[in-house]
Formats: C-alpha cells, structure tokens, sequence
C-alpha cells in the first residue's frame, strides 16, 4: 500500500493579492520604519502598490477595530498590523499590549484572514529601533512575509 502524506504549505509569492495594513500613529518614527518595509516586501513579491491599503489610526489599542472593519469589507486576501508599544513606569504599557495582541488575533480568528503581526512591545526606544531596521532586522518584513505566505496558503486550503 502507498501511503502518500500530502503537504500543503503556502509561498511568497504576493501576485493578485489584496493587503490591508493597519499602521498606528503613535510611536511613528518606528513605526513608518515598519511600513515601509512592510510595502516595500510586498511589492518585492509581487504584489502590485495599488493592491495595498494603508489606513492610521491613533495608537495600538485601536488597531483591531480598524482591522475588524477592513476584514468585514472583503476587499482583502490579508492585512497587516503595525505599531510600537515602548514600556513606561505605568502598567499601561502591559494593558496596550495585551489588548492589541488579543484584538488582533480575535480579528483573524473571527474573519478566518491572515494579519501579519508587527506590534512591537519593547522595554526601551534602542529595542523599538533594533527591531525597525537595526540588528534585529525590521518586524515590518517578517509580518509582510508571514502574510503573504498564510493568504497564500488559505488559497490554497480553500480548493
């Protein structure tokens, strides 16, 4: 008897794929750092600028409601979500993160979309820099990548 594992996995290839990136305000000199690299890994895979939306919104708490209605929309194969959460001497840097965090999943969960994480939550500025572009690369390639390759995949589930 043959037996046959059959393996699916997705690519980085980004042709004919609609991305959504939701990008927060706050924290913007890391941010755009972010973005940038997000788009510009996207069109390196294929996928064409006009097939990009990109929407602000004031900080990391509000990411999730602004993905939730892009994900209701349908106009997207995936989206994306940037932001910076730098530690203060308050605990509101942890109540920021977690919610960002559980909000996004809850978003992908519930739309059964892709989003590519790139919320930073870092202790200091010099972690939020090396994350953006510096000695650990930049977190706006890998949320890029990992989009593309689940929307990808996702097509291909749906067969």
């Amino acid at each position: 008897m043959d037996e046959r594992i059959i393996n699916t996995e997705g690519n980085l290839n980004g042709h004919g794929l609609r991305f959504g990136i939701v990008a927060s305000r706050f924290n913007d000199f890391i941010v755009d750092r972010l973005i940038s690299a997000a788009v510009d890994t996207l069109t390196k895979h294929g996928t064409n600028k006009a097939d990009i939306e990109l929407v602000r919104v004031p900080g990391a708490f509000e990411i999730s409601l602004a993905l939730q209605k892009l994900a209701e929309s349908k106009r997207h194969d995936a989206l994306i979500a940037l932001g910076c959460v730098i530690r203060g001497d308050t605990p509101h840097f942890e109540h920021v993160a977690t919610q960002a965090a559980n909000g996004i999943n809850q978003v992908m969960l519930t739309h059964s979309l892709p989003i590519g994480f790139g919320v930073l939550a870092v202790d200091t500025i010099e972690q939020a820099i090396e994350r953006a572009g510096a000695k650990a690369g930049n977190k706006g390639v890998d949320a890029a990548l990992t989009t593309i390759e689940m929307a990808s995949l996702l097509r291909q589930l749906e067969r």
